[in-house]
Order: C-alpha cells, then structure tokens, then sequence
C-alpha cells in the first residue's frame, strides 16, 4: 500500500481566483487541540480575519477536535498556499503551540456540484462522527446559507 505524506499534497495544486475550495487540515499527531473552546474560536477569529483581509470569503466551515474544514473562495490577494499558511501560522501563534501537519488537502469545486449540499456535508461532521445529535448543540460551525 503506497505511503502518502503532507509534502505530496502539493504536487498539481494550482490557485485559482475566485475558485471555490474545499480545504482539509489535520492538527499534528491527531491531538485533539480544539476541543478546548478558546483554541476552537481562536481559529474562527482568524478565519474571519482571513475575510477581513480579502484573501478569501468563508462559505463554510467546521472545527473538528483534530481537523478543520473550510469551504472558502480564494480571492487574487495571495495563492491559496500563502493564505492556508498564512491561517495556519497565525493560529499556531495565537496559540502558542504547535498546531498543525505539514500540508492540507484542497478540492477545487467544480461548477456543477452543488454548493449548498457541499456546505451541508462540511457542517454534518459533527453528527456523523457522533459528536452531537444535532448541529445545533455543535458550537464551532458557520455556513453563510445556514
């Protein structure tokens, strides 16, 4: 079975403005690190910051325990390299841990799938790992339709 690790996950990438994006990031060895509320809306501050700055629109998002994953709009400010980096990095030091993995994992969405399914599959992470029973009791979530 082939070994895949973080540094492969750039091989092909390409940013495109105002491509939307399905963005995937694990934090380090799995540790659940946003399951402390401070860490968890640290992270939704900087996402938010992330807008503020033009860099790119979040459409969705969930803060898992261990990962996170981001439907965003990249806007032409930075590369979507940069602008993941630029989170993750800003998270770490908010922080003051070592937060994430080398690498992420990006979708480019194409014009045919459907957006609001997307962004419904993205918020129901919590129900499916069974985490909550309802999204409503799941409080590291946003979606801009929901």
């Amino acid at each position: 079975m082939p070994q895949y690790h973080g540094r492969n996950l750039r091989l092909g990438r390409v940013s495109e403005t105002s491509r939307i994006y399905l963005i995937t990031t694990v934090t380090r060895d799995r540790t659940p690190l946003f399951q402390d509320l401070h860490a968890a809306r640290t992270l939704v501050r900087i996402l938010m910051e992330t807008q503020r700055r033009n860099q790119a629109d979040t459409l969705a998002y969930v803060i898992m325990p261990d990962h996170l994953h981001w439907l965003m709009q990249l806007h032409a400010s930075d590369p979507l390299p940069r602008v993941v980096g630029r989170v993750k990095s800003l998270s770490a030091r908010t922080l003051g841990v070592p937060v994430w993995q080398t690498g992420f994992h990006d979708h480019g969405v194409r014009k045919e799938e459907d957006l609001l399914a997307l962004a419904r599959y993205v918020v129901a992470n919590p129900l499916r790992v069974g985490l909550v029973s309802s999204i409503r009791d799941y409080p590291h979530w946003d979606a801009i339709w929901l």
